[in-house]
């Protein structure tokens, strides 16, 4: 059992436990257990990075609020706030973070830009992650259930020195994405150039 008792409602129209019930509403089951899990996480490597433990603890918690929604629901976002329309090329792996976080600003009342780049940036990255970003990118990469190769060495990396963990991520995931042969939303490149090439 999960017993933080951080107060999310500094940063959020809600407190943790209308929050949780919220996400209950809009995420399966299993979904909603790695939501606690990545809070946790990040917790953690807020505590060993000495950033504030209430702002990664939320990040982690919603970071995956919008995962399950509609493609529909995605869609018309994307044409209501204005965004990229080459978004609409791609499908919820994206969206769900880089969309995703207006949802979350919107319908949990978290306007803390940290915690929006956080869970924007959760899956591709960017050139610019501040502390809360790295924290959140991580934690969902290295959560107590995660099993896919190379997890412990990410694990290890990232509690010695957070942003070799972020390097680590990012280039795996694009070795990933490559061997695969999907196609790559290219904020994902950009995002690549600057963390792993050193591209500014």
């Amino acid at each position: 059992m999960n017993e933080n008792k951080l107060d999310y409602q500094k940063y959020s129209s809600y407190s943790r436990d209308e929050i949780i019930a919220k996400m209950k509403k809009v995420l399966k089951h299993e979904r909603f257990e790695h939501c606690l899990r990545v809070e946790q996480v990040a917790i953690d490597l807020a505590r060993e990075n000495e950033f504030d433990e209430t702002v990664a603890g939320l990040a982690g918690l919603v970071h995956d609020y919008a995962k399950q929604r509609s493609s529909n629901d995605f869609e018309k976002a994307i044409y209501e706030y204005h965004l990229d329309l080459d978004l609409l090329n791609y499908g919820k792996s994206i969206w769900h973070g880089y969309v995703g976080y207006l949802f979350v600003q919107h319908e949990l009342g978290i306007n803390d830009v940290r915690i929006l780049n956080a869970v924007k940036y959760h899956t591709i990255g960017a050139p610019d992650m501040g502390i809360c970003a790295q924290i959140v990118y991580m934690a969902d990469y290295i959560e107590p259930n995660r099993t896919f190769a190379g997890v412990e060495e990410a694990r290890r990396l990232t509690h010695d020195n957070l942003w070799r963990g972020v390097v680590y991520q990012n280039q795996n995931t694009m070795d990933f994405l490559i061997k695969k042969g999907k196609a790559i939303y290219p904020a994902a490149v950009i995002a690549y150039n600057s963390i792993v090439a050193g591209i500014k």
